[in-house]
């Protein structure tokens, strides 16, 4: 018989996670507040925010792998953090001048298509949206991303002129992005375009060929946290969640695939990460404990996913 995992989640070593998991399992709302109180004490905020100076930014590019003030604004949001908090603005200002910049701004084009990492301005977008941190300044992002869609409904970065598919990784959190947008502003234009992107993983069943049915990448079949900018089965489903296509029966062969490696504890592992867990600022670590990886091995983060 498979245990139940929510207990451990509601008791978890980060207080903050515990509220997320009351707000969102248990549909219960938790008081601005406790969830200020919360995000003080966890580690993950603290490790992540720690290397904040005097002037409240971070002295790396913001898309430093992964410690710029680009990852911490992103992870953040994924974890529930408290939105409106006024010593973040460092942080965004940072962001915003980094993605709104004519050199960030200046996108090559290839047989009619753009190509670009849109993985940058979509995370950008859905963390300022979901922070509190938005001004009128994040229309240029949403618009962008709508201008520089593909005509099968997504993004790509390739620069190969025969490239004309869009990337599972360029694609989704342009999506996540744009649906933060059309929740906070109401653009209609955010919502079609989401639903164009949307697309893009439903008529592949979120992990198959649509030419031979088989998997695209055995990496889309494995569990990971955090997800920075790559793709799997469980962002995928995440974010198909937010814009409330979970239902879409397209989606149950990537619901049966989460299910199948579900533990006996009743959570869910990090199989690998993208990651390295290091303090030394080394490219591609992070400051932040994640639970840790093991197939046989509950990660909390996963699990409350």
């Amino acid at each position: 018989m498979t245990a139940d995992p929510l207990p451990a989640l509601l008791h978890t070593a980060d207080p903050l996670l515990g509220c997320r998991v009351h707000a969102q399992l248990l549909n219960e709302s938790v008081p601005p507040e406790e969830l200020r109180a919360a995000a003080a004490r966890s580690p993950v905020v603290e490790a992540l925010l720690s290397e904040r100076g005097p002037d409240g930014g971070i002295s790396r590019h913001p898309y430093a792998k992964f410690t710029g003030a680009h990852w911490v604004l992103v992870h953040l949001a994924e974890l529930g953090y408290p939105p409106g908090d006024e010593s973040l603005i460092p942080l965004r200002e940072q962001e915003l001048d980094w993605l709104l910049s004519p050199k960030q701004q200046h996108k090559i084009v290839l047989e009619g298509r753009v190509r670009t990492c849109a993985s940058m301005e979509g995370n950008g977008l859905y963390a300022l949206c979901e922070l509190g941190l938005a001004d009128e300044r994040i229309t240029q992002l949403a618009e962008g991303l709508a201008a520089w869609q593909w005509p099968d409904g997504g993004w790509n970065c390739d620069r190969h002129a025969a490239a004309h598919h869009a990337s599972f990784h360029e694609t989704i959190t342009p999506l996540r992005g744009l649906l933060a947008y059309y929740r906070l502003c109401g653009d209609e234009r955010a919502r079609t375009a989401a639903e164009r992107a949307a697309e893009v993983f439903l008529k592949r069943s979120l992990l198959y060929r649509q030419s031979d049915g088989k998997l695209i990448h055995p990496s889309f079949a494995t569990l990971h946290y955090p997800s920075f900018w790559h793709y799997d089965l469980l962002m995928g489903l995440k974010v198909l969640s937010e814009g409330g296509w979970l239902g879409d029966e397209r989606c149950r062969p990537a619901l049966n695939l989460l299910a199948s490696k579900r533990l006996p504890d009743g959570g869910f592992p990090a199989e690998t990460a993208w990651h390295r867990t290091a303090a030394d600022g080394r490219s591609n670590s992070s400051r932040a404990h994640w639970g840790g990886t093991g197939k046989g091995r509950m990660n909390p983060f996963v699990t409350a996913d």
